[in-house]
């Protein structure tokens, strides 16, 4: 090893303390500018007066060193070529590293400050804990001026909203996606990024969740590793969230929190003991899913009432001042919009009563459920001079009506993703039998069976072929669609680095499978889901039927925020039995006298149902079928082939 030199030492001393910041670069310059000072005071000390001082001569030279401007008032050869030297050393030392030094702490400090990692100093705002492909949707819904947060801030008496994002990486390219995303816009500056994960404590303290009016946890269903999921993060960050609320003994918020597996409901619950409502995201999207299987065209209606788009949706109403008061005479005073039921609270327990009979009187606590395009439509209390036409609505639903088909329905399965095995349980509800599945996946066949073993023993009840083979193959596809299927379903995949990635995969299989059954008479029905809700756009509504998960997802956590009670109302329309969404033809019913949607209102109600618009035959210039929530006072022009949106009661138990 060869011996260190005396400029090797000094050179690793320098470096050191370099390093360790600005305020030891700026020594460092300090006694370097000193050190020049001293040895140009000291050549020119000679060329001085008699009677000058060392002193003065430093001076002298720390002055043409720090200021070009005294270098024309030096006399003499000597004393110039002395001044020279010190006013160049000067422009690059004392200006230029200096200049350097402050310019790049000033840029350092910029940047410390736009990566989002000072606590942010709020009360009553709303926090999102991680950036997935829920974030901007939940970012839409909540900053919708009519959504549900906005009543949920003015009833905590804070008149500006403020959203909290903890992101994993903050930077210009996620501020100009907020910008850029419809419903956003100039609100971009309510909006506030902080960088973290929710696995780590400083990062919760740092969007201030224990002063916050509500928090959003959104799932994650890309990327990631195996061992560590979404739900562990979650889980984790509810418990660092309690442990912090118990070391500063602050109240713990209210936290609405999604998992992918349902599995790990009480696990959830028991590592949060505040306030708190869990969405089981592969739960609710296998449930939609299994319906959509069994009605078509109910993904339109999905789309419609479970999104920030123009359109209806699903509010809960306080009764206060409604007590005693029918169900039809609330439904009068509101031509705009339609009575599906109630909630109905029993000390801490609250019930659903869906498609409930219009002489059902309103009691202290309930809440009423409406479908409307606005708020203000669903209001119980409003004095509307335009009266709906009172009618009434049966307590029992004429069995007649409940012949859906129960034949055995075979659905192709293509593609693969974690919730494929929740999706076969919840069809196992609908009766083990009632189903033929197929599953094609570049996943092997064996850990296909093995996921469903795992999952549940329902769950692997249900007849299911596995083939392990890529449906994008165009002789795989075809020798696969020879068989007669009644639907064929499209999944997004979850083992792709990207949402986009698994959607461009998903979108394309469906084009390729729309294309090899263009010649058929009859048609199976094709069910996309994507998982990036920057697609919608591209899907074509008048010839398949989509699920955007996402989507869905994020106007459940939005609403759910704003009154709990409306996760008992989805779940209730989602399970199999009980209030349910179909599709019925209109030569179910006595339309003799039909008109109007207030004359189908009174037919369906004579059956015991709650009509909520029309399914029609053929699209709008939008490709829209769907027409919910339409004007009572407006003719409806059926046309054969039209079909009636009703919420009607069906029987809980197996073989539905």
């Amino acid at each position: 090893m060869l011996p260190f030199t005396l400029v090797d030492r000094l050179r690793y001393i320098l470096e050191r303390q370099l390093i360790k910041g600005v305020h030891y670069q700026l020594l460092v310059v300090a006694l370097f500018i000193a050190l020049i000072s001293l040895i140009g005071g000291w050549l020119a000390w000679p060329s001085s007066q008699a009677d000058v001082p060392l002193a003065d001569s430093v001076w002298w030279a720390f002055l043409r060193l720090t200021d070009p401007g005294y270098l024309g008032d030096d006399s003499g050869t000597w004393r110039r070529v002395i001044s020279t030297v010190l006013t160049v050393v000067g422009y690059v030392l004392f200006m230029g590293t200096l200049v350097a030094i402050m310019t790049r702490w000033l840029i350092s400090k910029m940047g410390v400050l736009e990566q989002g990692l000072t606590p942010v100093t709020i009360n009553n705002h709303v926090v999102i804990l991680g950036w997935t492909n829920r974030t901007i949707p939940l970012v839409q819904e909540i900053m919708d001026n009519a959504g549900g947060i906005q009543r949920l801030l003015k009833s905590l008496d804070t008149r500006r909203l403020r959203l909290v994002i903890l992101s994993d990486i903050v930077d210009t390219e996620r501020s100009q996606e907020l910008r850029d995303t419809p419903g956003v816009g100039r609100r971009v500056k309510d909006i506030i990024l902080r960088s973290g994960t929710p696995l780590h404590p400083e990062a919760l303290h740092r969007v201030a969740c224990l002063q916050a009016a509500v928090v959003m946890i959104p799932g994650r269903s890309q990327g990631g590793s195996t061992l560590v999921t979404g739900d562990m993060e979650t889980i984790k960050a509810l418990l660092t969230l309690h442990a912090q609320g118990q070391h500063s003994g602050q109240p713990l918020p209210y936290v609405v929190a999604e998992i992918e597996d349902v599995r790990k409901l009480n696990v959830m619950r028991r590592a949060y003991p505040g306030p708190l409502e869990i969405i089981a995201s592969d739960a609710i999207v296998s449930r939609l899913m299994a319906q959509a299987i069994l009605h078509p065209g109910l993904p339109e209606f999905y789309g419609e009432v479970m999104s920030v788009h123009d359109g209806n949706e699903i509010y809960l109403r306080s009764t206060v001042g409604c007590e005693g008061q029918t169900l039809a005479a609330i439904a009068a005073r509101c031509p705009h919009a339609v009575l599906l039921g109630l909630v109905r609270r029993a000390g801490d327990i609250s019930t659903t009563m869906l498609n409930a009979p219009t002489s059902e009187r309103v009691q202290t606590g309930d809440s009423l459920v409406m479908l409307a395009r606005e708020y203000e439509d669903a209001d119980p209390t409003q004095d509307n001079e335009l009266l709906a036409r009172t009618w009434e609505r049966k307590s029992q639903v004429n069995t007649s009506l409940i012949g859906a088909d129960f034949s055995k329905k075979s659905v192709l399965i293509l593609g693969w993703n974690r919730r494929l095995p929740a999706l076969v349980h919840e069809l196992a509800t609908y009766g083990e039998q009632n189903f033929r599945l197929m599953m094609v996946s570049t996943l092997e066949a064996d850990a296909q069976r093995e996921e469903l073993v795992q999952y549940s023993e329902k769950a692997q009840s249900v007849p299911c072929d596995h083939l392990q083979a890529d449906f994008m193959a165009e002789t795989t596809l075809r020798k696969i669609l020879q068989t007669q299927w009644d639907s064929i379903l499209l999944v997004s995949s979850d083992r792709l680095d990207s949402g986009e990635e698994a959607d461009a995969r998903a979108m394309v299989g469906y084009m390729a499978v729309d294309e090899l059954l263009k010649e058929r008479k009859h048609r199976p029905q094709l069910l996309l889901e994507l998982s990036d809700p920057a697609n919608e756009e591209l899907v074509v509504r008048n010839r398949s039927e989509s699920i955007i998960s996402p989507m869905i997802l994020s106007h459940l956590m939005a609403q759910i925020a704003q009154r709990r009670e409306l996760g008992l109302v989805f779940e209730e329309l989602f399970t199999v039995g009980g209030a349910e969404i179909l599709y019925r033809d209109l030569s179910e019913y006595p339309m003799q006298s039909v008109n109007t949607f207030a004359d189908l209102e009174a037919v369906a109600g004579l059956q015991g149902e709650t009509a909520l618009g029309l399914y029609r035959l053929t699209p709008d210039a939008e490709g829209r079928r769907l027409q919910l929530n339409p004007a009572r006072d407006v003719p409806l022009k059926l046309q054969t082939g039209d079909e009636l949106v009703i919420l009607t009661t069906l029987p809980i138990g197996p073989g539905l």
